[in-house]
């Protein structure tokens, strides 16, 4: 029997978190921590072990054949990677072209080295576009648009303790608040930097925050979107030398407010490195004012 008062996700009619096993309806809760990829998945192995030995059971793969194809959706579908495809190879992964294309996709990005520079003391992707609300934002295969936030803004809230994403489906628009990150009882919202409808959320950020920190260009992406207009750095967005100008431009400002409120304070730390901690270091200048003026921009 399934547990009552859970508010379900769903994607095309698909419920975001359930494993493949419970969305069968083989086992009656199991959510999925592993990005619908069943080959490297210790709970698959475990039923099909089950399976093999003549336990009393039956397999997801015969299970979801039985669905109509409108319900059969690939596990790509399932994890966000792609809008809308559908399972027409019976579930068989190792023998679907598909796969494999997305597969030696991933395993491009993965070993594909993301070139960075540092610009007074922050750390800023080469490529990437930039935001004035301090996310940043790439292009990915089929037209989508990857979504984070910078080495800026991580190190100015500083510790994350959660992050409350979109949900999937969702139409944002541009310059409006988009997600929220929290450090215990204070909150922090984003600014939306473009046009788009919500494509994929990353749960392994808002199940560990830390990622945010420990890879916040890479690993550590919030979101992607189905984007509505083509990304222009002419407009509200930064990019290349504009982009490194903007970071200069935004320590300066934060050192102006560092110099007025705790004197001759640098907002480096020993040895000319930017403190990890901003606002925990300097919490006389406020969280709040930190906030409007870098992320919502309404204290210019």
């Amino acid at each position: 029997m399934k547990k009552q008062g859970k508010t379900k996700r769903v994607i095309f009619g698909i419920r975001e978190d359930e494993c493949i096993w419970m969305k069968a309806g083989v086992v009656n809760f199991k959510l999925c921590h592993n990005a619908f990829d069943c080959t490297t998945c210790s709970f698959d192995r475990a039923m099909q072990k089950a399976l093999s030995q003549g336990k009393k059971t039956t397999s997801w793969r015969d299970e979801m054949m039985r669905k109509p194809h409108s319900e059969r959706a690939c596990r790509y579908m399932m994890s966000g990677d792609v809008p809308v495809k559908y399972c027409s190879n019976a579930y068989d992964c190792s023998t679907c072209e598909f796969d494999q294309l997305m597969q030696a996709y991933h395993e491009t990005i993965a070993g594909h080295e993301v070139k960075k520079s540092e610009i007074r003391g922050f750390t800023v992707a080469d490529d990437y576009y930039y935001h004035p609300g301090h996310s940043w934002l790439r292009y990915e295969h089929g037209g989508l648009i990857r979504i984070g936030i910078d080495d800026f803004s991580h190190r100015l809230l500083g510790f994350i303790s959660e992050i409350r994403l979109p949900e999937v489906g969702t139409k944002v628009k541009e310059n409006t608040r988009g997600w929220l990150i929290r450090r215990d009882e204070k909150i922090a919202p984003f600014l939306m930097p473009v046009e788009g409808i919500v494509v994929a959320r990353n749960h392994r950020v808002m199940q560990s925050p830390s990622l945010v920190k420990d890879d916040p260009y890479e690993e550590g992406w919030l979101i992607m979107l189905e984007p509505i207009r083509k990304l222009n750095a002419q407009g509200s967005l930064f990019y290349g030398e504009e982009a490194k100008n903007f970071f200069r431009e935004e320590a300066n400002k934060l050192d102006a407010m560092v110099q007025e409120v705790y004197g001759g304070m640098s907002l480096a730390a020993t040895g000319g490195e930017v403190i990890n901690d901003i606002y925990g270091n300097l919490k006389r200048i406020g969280w709040d004012t930190l906030v409007k003026k870098f992320l919502l921009r309404t204290e210019e």
